[in-house]
């Protein structure tokens, strides 16, 4: 026991050296130069957009918090004693752990998205100041923020699960964190990606086609609002959906370790191993984010595709060391690297579909000068070919990390789960990555906008390219992991109901079943449908408001009159926040309402109809949409007629229908079938006790 509980320690105190390290580099970010006055004032107009978005959801989403944590109070303080004859006893101190424990969750989401986006809004004007001397220091600066984000994240989450481990002596308690952390995540990512994809249609479909003025031009009333939405949807938001992921797939394998069989002292083993996986992740990243640099006239995103996989291998040497002298399973060896290897692999097909240097980018590029149904048709095709490598890399991983850990003596499902927590272990280092895309993006907006020098804007131009690459591996990385945790969280349901005195049993012989999968392949393609129809409903306001000051002010085209940034910024705010609520009942409604109407195996067939449908959804959206972005900035770095020609127009429109595709709907996806997994684990007893007494 002494020995568990000293890992344990060991992990509080990585995350605390996790998050020292991420308040360091954010201090040192503050003190690089700022740069001009107009450059200042151009940030300042981002940085009070985003602090005003985020104190409204956050306000919103605490409230949220308070009530489900009331909720989830009453209900875990009722339990029906099975071999009572449906007498129900009262306790409250579990009801109230639960509660806590739910509404830390969503306060550690919170804090760690939003220190992400506090360093990406002072980071941004810096970044581009940086470029005005050489592309290695704008890198360096921007990618140290983005470890901010990345360090923070895995340090709280860690703490967090951690200490309410200690706190409570049982995983349940550390689900209902989970849980918190995954309800914030959810609407933090899709109320984000509302946002940030209404002002970027409306910046580009106004600005670059209708009136022909270039990306981030000051002229363009939307441009505040889109480069506040790359903070708030792409920082702050992937900040709380990774975050989420990472909890989740640590808890489902600390759910299924605690009830695998072997003795209390082994049991306690396997449910701190995930911990310990997530602790040597953080010392991996930590290395390897000290080691990622770019020399002048070296390209960045080789240099940030180095990192992950200097990380990836420190981490596997990490683990077979842990393995080999802690006495611990080899098969959590194997599952692990399975889960690291099967990463590499997203990471990779997503570069390859995403990147200008590769043909599908290229040709949907080339195939624009045709029109912009030529240029979706082949987006979309490539997206659904992007699926294959990733999909047969999952396929391969749950079976490998089965069937191995099955060798070795250890639950097949465990393993499963423990290929997750393999995958995700380094997401100091891939958050990191992903968070320093925005920050580049901003900095290429903050350059055009305060007029800097055109070599200044070629240089965030190129660090832009490869921030889109980046975001779309994470996206994928997400995506795989969210696969194999949703997997273990299923496993952890089933377990669940059987401790809770009914037998599950999931054929498509019954009807009740086959209803649930079909009912759960509906909700992810109905979820996609609402988070884009709010995207287009907001950026029709948008845009109309666009048209109109330019109509009503002539000024602000002839550059004698500055556009009304306010009003376009809080037209997007309120879209995005008022279309949460319907989005937010599929995801926690929907499964108890299965649960409680249809019963645990409709319930079972409903999480694996999401589960499918849901990773091939999220897969071809977050693809698609980056390849439409980069065939239209491969387009205008010269290629088939450059900038204003009809095949630019053309890959404007493609990279328009990619925004909600990439930005709001694929990377919410997987943050959807998480949140009810878990769900629907939370709450198997309470779904059992119901239908046994019902």
């Amino acid at each position: 026991m002494n020995i568990i509980n000293n890992w344990i320690y060991t992990a509080i105190a990585a995350g605390v050296v996790s998050i020292a390290a991420a308040l360091s580099l954010y201090f040192w970010v503050m003190k690089q130069e700022p740069g001009t006055e107009r450059a200042q004032e151009v940030a300042s107009w981002i940085k009070a957009g985003a602090n005003a978005y985020l104190v409204k959801l956050y306000r919103s989403l605490g409230i949220l918090a308070l009530v489900i944590g009331l909720i989830i109070a009453i209900i875990f303080s009722i339990q029906p004693e099975t071999a009572g004859a449906g007498i129900v006893t009262l306790y409250f101190r579990k009801g109230i752990t639960m509660s806590l424990c739910f509404i830390f969750g969503a306060f550690s989401s919170a804090i760690a998205g939003y220190l992400g986006m506090r360093v990406a809004v002072e980071a941004n004007v810096r970044t581009a100041t940086a470029a005005n001397f050489s592309l290695s220091k704008a890198f360096k600066l921007s990618f140290n923020a983005g470890a901010v984000l990345g360090l923070a994240m895995v340090g709280m989450a860690i703490i967090g699960m951690s200490a309410i481990l200690l706190w409570t002596g049982t995983p349940e308690a550390v689900l209902g964190f989970s849980f918190g952390a995954s309800i914030l995540a959810l609407l933090a990512k899709a109320g984000g990606g509302i946002y940030t994809k209404t002002a970027d249609i409306a910046a580009d479909l106004v600005g670059k086609i209708e009136v022909g003025i270039p990306e981030d031009d000051p002229r363009n009333p939307a441009v505040v609002a889109d480069n506040v939405g790359d903070n708030v949807g792409d920082v702050a938001g992937m900040g709380a959906d990774i975050f989420d992921s990472y909890v989740a797939s640590a808890v489902a394998v600390m759910v299924l370790g605690a009830s695998i069989g072997f003795t209390q002292a082994e049991q306690l083993k396997y449910t701190v191993v995930p911990l310990v996986l997530c602790m040597l992740g953080i010392v991996a990243s930590l290395i390897g984010i000290s080691l990622v640099r770019v020399k002048e006239g070296q390209k960045p995103g080789p240099a940030l595709n180095r990192g992950t996989i200097i990380t990836t291998i420190i981490f596997a040497i990490f683990l077979f060391v842990f393995v080999r002298f802690w006495d611990v399973n080899p098969g959590v060896f194997w599952a692990g690297l399975t889960g690291l290897i099967a990463g590499v692999v997203i990471g990779i097909t997503s570069d390859y579909f995403t990147n200008d240097q590769f043909k599908p980018v290229q040709e949907t590029a080339r195939v624009s000068s045709s029109g912009s149904a030529i240029n979706i048709i082949t987006g979309y095709s490539y997206g659904l070919i992007s699926i294959v490598p990733s999909v047969i890399g999952i396929a391969a991983a749950t079976l490998i990390s089965f069937y191995a850990s099955e060798h070795f003596g250890l639950s097949g499902v465990y393993g499963i789960g423990i290929s997750a927590v393999g995958m995700l272990s380094i997401s100091g280092m891939i958050v990191s990555a992903d968070a320093y895309g925005p920050i580049v993006d901003n900095a290429r907006g903050i350059a055009e906008m305060a007029g800097m020098d055109h070599e200044v804007i070629v240089r965030a131009d190129e660090l832009d390219a490869a921030g889109n690459t980046a975001k779309a591996i994470t996206k994928g990385f997400s995506i795989g992991a969210a696969a194999l945790t949703v997997i273990a969280l299923f496993a952890a349901y089933a377990e669940v109901i059987a401790d809770s005195g009914v037998m599950i049993a999931i054929s498509l012989k019954e009807p009740l079943v086959v209803a649930g999968v079909f009912l759960g392949a509906m909700t992810p393609p109905l979820f996609s449908a609402l988070l884009m129809l709010a995207v287009t409903e907001n950026a029709f306001g948008m845009i109309e408001e666009t048209r109109r000051q330019f109509r009503e002010e002539p000024g602000i085209l002839a550059g004698t009159h500055t556009p009304d940034y306010a009003r376009l910024v809080s037209l997007a705010s309120e879209g995005a926040l008022t279309s949460l609520a319907t989005p937010a009942f599929l995801a926690v409604g929907l499964p108890l309402l299965v649960g409680f109407v249809l019963g645990p195996n409709a319930l079972g067939g409903f999480l694996g109809g999401a589960i499918f449908v849901g990773v091939i959804f999220a897969l071809l959206m977050s693809n698609a949409g980056g390849l439409w972005d980069n065939a239209k900035k491969y387009i205008e770095t010269g290629k088939f007629g450059g900038p204003g020609s009809d095949a630019h127009k053309a890959a404007v429109v493609g990279d328009t229908v990619g925004d909600p595709f990439k930005d709001t709907a694929g990377p919410s996806i997987n943050t959807l079938i998480t949140v009810m997994s878990l769900v629907s684990s939370l709450f198997a007893p309470l779904i059992a006790a119901f239908h046994l007494f019902g």
